[in-house]
């Protein structure tokens, strides 16, 4: 038996009254979403307990059998795993986004969408700066990044609230309640607002990715390898680190797909292809897409709609092709 899990991440949102009292997922056109309803069996689950904060690393734990009371840890560790970055028994992690930060307010929990070769030399900016300080930024995707509080006894250090969580929110009342990390966030903003590449963002009009945010942060989590609960191999694809980490902390096979990026322009076809082809050695295959999610954080139903259509038509649509091959 082969078993695939398809996430369309961030998918469920709250009825819009503009549009009748629908959700995106019910203005979406989706007919292969629909087929797969039609054909096999529906139901609910809670997938995020009452008890803990709705984000993709607890329900994805949920969805892969991994009571989050039990195994979750913060967000920040499993990017760290998800990313290789070396995590030692008392280190904390620390999802780090690069915002936006305007009069004193947070307008951007991406720094602008930031790309890639930006972000590193932000990154290598910041670690210039505190070279003399127990902690280490690692750059991932855009404005996803992590910081690592290296040999720390403390199990408390948490962070600051989502970023996409307090947008418009004044920033001196939603710093982080540790000094440490009060300091590391107004720090970076000094340090960052007129690096160089902050300032030729500026100069074409885009928003300055002038500050880091600490939050979720945690120590490295044990858990039990997929195979031993359940008796399957399994693999992960997706282009976020988040995922990728909660599979590799799960002993599964990590699949790169070029071209991935856990946004809008992502590769789906590449993604389906790589699934299908994992499905040959393995018997269970997960398959993540952030772009509903991003879409979510930013606001914008239009996107989300099209979001949702292209993982209705890319992902659901070819995989079921190959699927029935």
């Amino acid at each position: 038996m082969k078993y695939v899990i398809l996430i369309g991440d961030g998918m469920a949102d709250y009825p819009i009254p503009e549009h009748g009292g629908k959700t995106a997922l019910q203005i979406a056109n989706t007919p292969n979403l629909d087929s797969i309803a039609t054909r096999g069996f529906c139901g609910l689950v809670r997938t995020i307990p009452e008890e803990m904060g709705a984000g993709s690393d607890i329900a994805t734990l949920s969805i892969l059998g991994y009571d989050p009371a039990l195994y979750y840890t913060g967000r920040g560790p499993l990017e760290a795993m998800g990313m290789h970055t070396p995590l030692d028994d008392g280190d904390i992690a620390f999802r780090c986004n690069l915002i936006t930060e305007v009069g004193g307010r947070i307008v951007d929990y991406s720094g602008g969408h930031i790309t890639d070769e930006e972000a590193r030399e932000l990154i290598d900016a910041l670690n210039e700066e505190f070279r003399e300080v127990a902690i280490k930024f690692y750059p991932g995707v855009s404005y996803r990044n992590v910081m690592v509080l290296k040999s720390t006894d403390s199990d408390s250090l948490e962070g600051g609230a989502p970023p996409h969580d307090i947008i418009g929110a004044q920033l001196e009342e939603s710093l982080p309640k540790e000094e440490l990390l009060r300091d590391i966030i107004l720090t970076s903003r000094a340090i960052l607002e007129k690096h160089e590449i902050n300032m030729k963002r500026a100069a074409r009009n885009e928003r300055k990715a002038n500050m880091v945010w600490l939050w979720s942060g945690g120590k490295k989590p044990v858990m039990p390898a997929f195979s031993e609960l359940y008796g399957v191999s399994g693999s992960v694809v997706s282009g976020v680190y988040l995922i990728k980490g909660i599979g590799r902390c799960a002993g599964m096979d990590i699949i790169d797909v070029p071209g991935a990026t856990g946004y809008f322009d992502t590769n789906y076809e590449g993604k389906v292809e790589y699934a299908l082809r994992s499905l040959k050695a393995k018997d269970f295959v997960l398959v993540h897409v952030e772009a509903p999610d991003e879409a979510g954080h930013l606001r914008d139903l239009d996107l989300k709609v099209n979001a949702i259509e292209d993982f209705d038509a890319f992902g659901s649509g070819q995989g079921l092709k190959g699927l029935s091959r």
